[in-house]
C-alpha cells in the first residue's frame, strides 16, 4: 500500500511513485511465476492423488464388506472380544532430501507392513471364522494404503494453501495497491502539469506588462 493521506506534489513525489510503481509491477511479476509454478505441480500430483484416492474408497468398501460377513458369522461380541489386545502403530518418517518448499513432505522410511497372520494375532487354528480373519486383514491392509498415500495427500494439501495465497497476494498486488499507486500517480502529475501551466501563463502576464 502506498500508506495514508495524500502524496506531496511535488517531482520527487513523482519520481518515487514511478519507481514504486516499477517495483510492484515487477513482484506481481514474480509472484505470477511463482504462482503459475505451483499450479503445474499441483496439477501432476492431481492424478496421482486421485488414483490413491480411489484405491483408498476400494478397500475400504471391500473391508465393510468383509466387517458384515463376520458380524453375521461371529456376532458383535465374539467379533468384539477378538480385537484385542489392540496395539500400537509406530511409524518412522523421513524427511525429503528436496529443497523445502510446498511440495516437500515426509515419506516413511520403510513402507508400513500392518496386515498380520494367524500366529501374529496369537490365535490357534481354528479360533475364529474365516470371515473374522479375513475382515481384520481387509482392515489392515485400508490402513497401510492410507498410511501410505498420507505423504502425497499432505503434499497436494500444502501445495493448495500455498497457491491460494500465492494468488491473494497477486490480487492485492494488482487490484489494490497498482490502482492506489497509479491513481496518484496521475493525481500527482496532473497538478504538477496544471501549476506549469498556471506559471506559465503568469510568466507571460509579466512579460507583457514588461514590454508595456
Amino acid at each position: 500500500m502506498i500508506g495514508t493521506g495524500s502524496p506531496k506534489i511535488t517531482r520527487s513525489s513523482l519520481m518515487r511513485l514511478s519507481r514504486r510503481l516499477d517495483q510492484v509491477a515487477k513482484g506481481a511479476a514474480l509472484l505470477e511465476m511463482k504462482r503459475d509454478a505451483l499450479v503445474i505441480q499441483l496439477f501432476a500430483r492431481v492424478r496421482p492423488t486421485i488414483d490413491a484416492r480411489c484405491r483408498v474408497e476400494q478397500q475400504a468398501a471391500l473391508a465393510y464388506r468383509a466387517l458384515i460377513d463376520a458380524l453375521a458369522a461371529a456376532g458383535r461380541s465374539d467379533l468384539t472380544a477378538f480385537g484385542w489386545p489392540s496395539r500400537d502403530v509406530r511409524i518412522e518418517l523421513l524427511a525429503e532430501a528436496s529443497p523445502p518448499g510446498p511440495a516437500a513432505a515426509d515419506r516413511f522410511a520403510a513402507p508400513p507392513t500392518l496386515v498380520r497372520g494367524a500366529a501374529a494375532r496369537a490365535m490357534v487354528p481354528g479360533q475364529s471364522e474365516p470371515a473374522t480373519t479375513n475382515a481384520a486383514q481387509a482392515f489392515e491392509r485400508l490402513l497401510e494404503i492410507v498410511l501410505a498415500t498420507a505423504p502425497e495427500e499432505f503434499a497436494i494439501r500444502q501445495l493448495g494453501r500455498a497457491l491460494a495465497h500465492t494468488v491473494r497476494q497477486v490480487n492485492v498486488l494488482e487490484q489494490r495497491v497498482t490502482v492506489d499507486l497509479r491513481r496518484a500517480l496521475i493525481h500527482v502529475r496532473r497538478t504538477l502539469d496544471e501549476r506549469e501551466r498556471e506559471e506559465a501563463v503568469r510568466l507571460r502576464h509579466i512579460a507583457a506588462r514588461t514590454r508595456h
